[in-house]
């Protein structure tokens, strides 16, 4: 009771405080008094006031002859001390009430002689507006006219003592209040330091660690636990995923999906409270505090929500300064990848640097990128640091490259062993358990499949998944590009009509040959009559015969040799490493297949030269030149025959 005295005196008006001298000003408190407000809480007061002044007017005379009784406004006895006279009958305490309710109405003096005795009632009065707050009584069963003085002197007295404990309350409550005021400004400070703190860290581990750190330091007997919606791995113990699994009755769950703070209390009186960690975007998580009973204080309460609102703000900026930082850094890896995709124009090595690439940006154990031939219908790995997969060929619908083949989409797989959705030679081999992968797109086609692994179960992150996707657009780019170069090359050193090689490109390649080899062979192949056919047949059959012979040449010769269509009806072919005996067999086989295989049928001539480090001169002219002359001697010497020319 006496604290809920403290507690509304406490909120009282203060008066202000006035230059106070010795002379003429006493102590600023001695101005406070009671009010009507007071006085249902005035009882506890009534007593300790009463205790006190039985305690200084020890030895007094009055008590050895009476009773002194203390009556409210409400004519009710509080206290009282003394000798009893008698048991005080109903009727008797209903006299004694009147008595004391007259001196409460007219506030003076009284004294009355009854059947229990002699009463006098004196009333106290408060400070400012002499209202009277209780009546202090005296009963004796002698005449007490002669003692109004001393009586009066004791009332005073009393009345003192009331006024001294009630400034004791006053100034103790003043004292809890500058109490109160000096731990809300530390509170404050401590908010203020730890906001400062939370919005100094730049990272999100740091923004965490700062706050766990703060609420240790805050609320030193509690137990703390972050709950994210966010993936992040932190390493603290303390912070944790957010898993819905029963959002009625969890009491983190429900913080997080109303945006409201949430308290319960367990059995034991732990009191458990849930703040949603909010920004201005999204809420990112849930603060939740166990404290034992008896240790929370709900002043503390607006200063928790103000740390959860600052801790939320501090981490939606970390989160978004880390996901700037990782935007540029993937703008930064995919110009630098498109940048030297495009240095090369040869596939091979395109899909070679994307999978060496690749491992090192995803940090990936494995990576395969496959090519779509169109011819076989298959998948071809054209690169892969998993050399039992080199050069594999997969169908369309097999694994996760038919996956990808059929939705046009990327893929993710957290855990390849416990979501088997389809069976992977990649993953099976190499013991992987997460996957990305994405299609390589070419004018709105899948012409290839890029899968990156690694052993660890839900390894790669959704921007990791976002980040492929990405470089697999500009990897196709770079696939264009090597295709369209290699189609525009193939056609600038192929004839059109024949299919065999252009005359300069035969021409690069036998000097390229010259400068590693020690020694080769050309054959000079010419259709015989071919004037005649076309006068005879016409132009379209005569680009036929041309066609069948090249056709013919080409299945004679080896894959290394190079046959090109030199001029007209002239053919040549170039046999790197062999001398001319040799060639002249190849050249016998030609004549012999044209003769039987073509339709009309033609013949052909064939002049063979050859060159060895040993010659004085090594050229191609002079190599085009000793074979020209043979091919003349072949022409004069009745042709469909072969020639060789000499050094």
């Amino acid at each position: 009771m006496v604290d809920q005295i403290n507690s509304n005196f406490a909120y009282r008006n203060i008066s202000a405080i006035e230059d106070t001298s010795a002379e003429i000003h006493p102590v600023w408190f001695v101005h406070e008094d009671i009010s009507d407000a007071d006085e249902p809480l005035l009882a506890p007061l009534f007593r300790e006031s009463f205790a006190q002044w039985l305690i200084e007017a020890a030895g007094q005379a009055l008590f050895g002859a009476g009773q002194f009784l203390l009556f409210n406004k409400e004519a009710a006895i509080v206290a009282g001390a003394g000798k009893q006279l008698t048991e005080l009958t109903e009727t008797a305490e209903s006299t004694l009430a009147s008595i004391i309710r007259d001196v409460i109405g007219t506030g003076n003096v009284t004294t009355n002689e009854s059947e229990f005795g002699y009463v006098a009632a004196m009333p106290l009065t408060r400070r400012k507006d002499g209202a009277v707050f209780c009546v202090l009584a005296y009963l004796s069963s002698y005449e007490i006219k002669e003692k109004l003085e001393l009586l009066h002197q004791c009332g005073l007295h009393f009345r003192s003592c009331f006024y001294h404990k009630f400034e004791q309350i006053y100034v103790k409550d003043l004292l809890l209040q500058q109490q109160r005021s000096e731990q809300d400004a530390k509170r404050r400070d401590a908010l203020f330091q730890a906001a400062k703190r939370l919005y100094d860290q730049i990272d999100v581990a740091s923004v965490l660690s700062e706050l766990l750190r703060s609420l240790e330091q805050l609320y030193p007997s509690s137990e703390v636990h972050l709950y994210l919606s966010q993936d992040h791995l932190n390493g603290d113990a303390r912070v944790k995923p957010l898993v819905f699994k029963n959002a009625e009755h969890d009491l983190v769950a429900k913080a997080f999906l109303n945006g409201k703070s949430v308290t319960e209390h367990d059995r034991d009186g732990t009191l458990r409270l849930a703040v949603p960690m909010t920004g201005k975007q999204a809420a990112y998580g849930v603060l939740c505090m166990s404290i034992g009973p008896g240790l929370w204080d709900e002043a503390d309460l607006p200063a928790f929500l103000l740390l959860a609102d600052t801790s939320g703000s501090a981490f939606e900026n970390a989160k978004l300064y880390e996901q700037s930082n990782l935007l540029i850094n993937e703008l930064r890896l995919i110009n630098e990848l498109t940048k030297r995709l495009n240095q090369s124009l040869r596939l091979k090595e395109i899909f070679q640097f994307a999978t060496s690439e690749l491992l090192t940006i995803f940090d990936a154990d494995y990576c395969c990128v496959l090519q779509l031939n169109k011819d076989k219908n298959q998948f071809i790995v054209m690169s892969s640091n998993f050399p039992a997969l080199t050069s594999e060929q997969f169908s369309p619908d097999y694994g996760f490259c038919g996956m990808v083949y059929r939705t046009k989409e990327p893929l993710i797989i957290s855990d390849y062993w416990h979501t088997r959705v389809v069976t992977s030679k990649l993953m099976d081999n190499t013991g992987s358990r997460s996957l990305i992968a994405s299609p390589i797109m070419v004018d709105g086609e899948v012409v290839g499949v890029i899968l990156v692994t690694h052993k660890a179960p839900n390894f790669f992150s959704y921007d990791n998944y976002k980040l492929l996707q990405v470089m697999s657009t500009h990897i196709g780019l770079a696939v264009t590009n090597a295709s369209l170069h290699a189609e525009v090359r193939r056609m600038v050193i192929t004839d059109n009509l024949t299919g065999l090689h252009a005359r300069h490109y035969l021409n690069e390649q036998i000097q390229n040959k010259q400068r590693k080899d020690p020694f080769g062979s050309l054959i000079l192949v010419d259709i015989d009559l071919f004037k005649r056919v076309n006068d005879t047949y016409g132009h379209q059959v005569g680009d036929r015969i041309l066609i069948q012979v090249s056709d013919i040449i080409r299945s004679s010769i080896r894959q290394g040799d190079i046959a090109a269509r030199w001029g007209g009806e002239e053919l040549a072919v170039y046999l790197p490493g062999i001398r001319s005996e040799q060639a002249y067999r190849i050249a016998e086989r030609i004549r012999q297949h044209v003769e039987q295989e073509t339709d009309p049928v033609v013949t052909v001539s064939c002049g063979v030269s050859e060159w060895t480090f040993e010659d004085e001169k090594i050229s191609v002219e002079s190599l085009f030149y000793r074979a020209d002359m043979a091919l003349y001697e072949a022409k004069h010497n009745g042709r469909n025959c072969i020639f060789v020319g000499q050094s």
